[in-house]
């Protein structure tokens, strides 16, 4: 269960109260969860109950108890547990989101982590121009789309400069215009995103306005994927130097850290084995979220929204790391275990998104 999910289960609890007459208030909008504060537990923390006291004309905790009954009701299967803390904040524990299932989901997938099971039917068309920006981007949405049980078949106006394919690595399966007669799905009929008219979906982002191809493969197809479509790329040094102010950077160096971390632990003498986790709250959402974003990103042929959760997957897991070995005279525990299953688990999300983005997710930095 995402944060966004979870907003919308909580004002469904609110809603329910509502029409039991046990609130007498207005349904807000939306409903605010975030990490856990000082003395709180659990994966996510609501101040909703404190929100609507006051309209409700009952104490904050008392509003906290009811909705605390709602959220623990047997249809809300993914809410494992709520405790009321502080002054009325409900503190949410999720199934779905123990660091240990998903820990578990994580090394059972592999990089293949966020991917659909099987094959969605839909046959997609994708068609670029020719440009370099333009034919990196279809690459990655093509591999986006795959991930996603699609069939995909890409084409561009003309065929690919060599270096494109030697420098790149792109590929695509044609060159000119798509066919567009007979119906998508058909043998020998266009594949495509439009069963209606059975057009090609254009993919044209931005030229990039400059040429990348001195950057190197992983560099320049992240100066082209980061950027939205509708944003122009910056193609400079920037993109090559080893400094957390260079996103590629710190997403190559949080894996490459999660390695190191694997390395060192089996010089100590231990493995990874996951186990419960009250630490490192924003990592378990951001690892959790990691198929949606596969999916929207697909579905919005949108190749840097992956690149921006891979940023904060990296932002998430660097801060974490220093905690996972043990330090001096200590002996590794269950929780340097459950530590270094969790960083392990990261660093799987990131190779797998950076191999989508065609960049290299390198053991040693």
């Amino acid at each position: 269960m995402t944060p966004v999910e979870l907003s919308r289960t909580v004002l469904c609890a609110v809603r329910r109260a509502v029409d039991e007459g046990e609130l007498s208030v207005t349904v807000p909008g939306r409903a605010v969860v975030s990490a856990p504060g000082p003395g709180g537990c659990g994966d996510y923390a609501t101040n909703i109950a404190l929100q609507l006291a006051r309209p409700a004309g009952q104490p904050p905790l008392r509003v906290a108890e009811i909705l605390r009954s709602y959220l623990l009701a047997p249809d809300m299967a993914e809410v494992a547990d709520v405790v009321v803390t502080g002054p009325g904040f409900l503190n949410i524990s999720l199934r779905s989101t123990s660091s240990v299932a998903l820990v578990e989901e994580i090394f059972r997938r592999g990089q293949r982590y966020g991917y659909a099971d099987g094959h969605a039917g839909d046959v997609v068309q994708l068609h670029a121009p020719h440009e370099v920006r333009a034919v990196v981007v279809m690459d990655v949405v093509a591999r986006l789309l795959r991930s996603q049980g699609a069939l995909v078949r890409t084409s561009c106006e003309a065929r690919p400069e060599p270096a494109w394919v030697e420098i790149l690595g792109v590929r695509v399966d044609a060159h000119g215009e798509p066919r567009t007669t007979g119906r998508p799905g058909e043998p020998g009929a266009p594949a495509s995103l439009d069963a209606d008219t059975g057009a090609a979906a254009d993919v044209r982002p931005l030229p990039a306005p400059a040429d990348p191809l001195p950057l190197g493969r992983d560099a320049a197809r992240w100066a082209l994927l980061h950027p939205a479509a509708h944003d122009r790329p910056r193609i400079g040094d920037g993109h090559l130097v080893q400094r957390e102010s260079n996103p590629l950077f710190r997403v190559r160096y949080a894996h490459a850290r999660t390695r190191a971390l694997s390395r060192n632990a089996a010089d100590l003498g231990f493995t990874r084995e996951p186990g419960p986790l009250c630490e490192a709250p924003a990592l378990v959402a951001v690892l959790s979220d990691h198929p949606r974003v596969l999916a929207h990103a697909a579905a919005d042929r949108a190749p840097d929204r992956l690149a921006r959760h891979l940023v904060a997957v990296a932002d998430a897991v660097l801060p974490f790391l220093p905690v996972v070995l043990p330090r001096g005279a200590e002996k590794p525990s269950a929780a340097h275990r459950a530590r270094l299953a969790l960083a392990e688990a990261a660093g799987t999300v990131l190779a797998g998104g950076l191999s989508l983005l065609g960049i290299d997710a390198p053991d040693h930095l």
